[in-house]
């Protein structure tokens, strides 16, 4: 039997639970990731979003990735942690930040994007793969 995922924002307004597996997990180094975690990259697990149930409001910015795609990440309205983030090219999965997991001990990260954005003082011994 899967244990559930869980998570949520720092204050508690938004949460979320998913009975399912990580899909996969991984590091982005883009700028952008950057910007909205305020370190050198961010972390994520990949969820089918058709399991994930959110509880609480979020709110939305939408950009446009490195990649060149929309990219919506959800950010909790009253606290500001940032949730999850949404792409266009892939609308069935969401991507939640491991630091909002509640056992982020599962989190098993198995590559990188954009290491060529890296800032020198944040490294990773992965490197990118491909992913089936």
């Amino acid at each position: 039997m899967t244990s559930p995922i869980t998570g949520g924002c720092a204050c508690g307004a938004v949460r979320y639970e998913a009975d399912t597996e990580i899909e996969f997990a991984f590091h982005c180094f883009c700028r952008r990731c950057q910007r909205m975690t305020g370190g050198g990259h961010s972390s994520a697990a990949a969820l089918p979003s058709s399991d994930v149930k959110l509880t609480g409001e979020l709110k939305y910015f939408e950009q446009v990735s490195d990649s060149g795609f929309a990219t919506h990440a959800g950010f909790c309205p009253a606290c500001g942690s940032p949730v999850l983030r949404k792409t266009d090219p892939f609308p069935d999965r969401l991507y939640m930040h491991v630091a909002t997991l509640d056992d982020p001990s599962v989190f098993n990260p198995s590559f990188v994007v954009f290491e060529e954005a890296a800032q020198p003082w944040d490294q990773t011994d992965l490197k990118f793969r491909d992913i089936p």
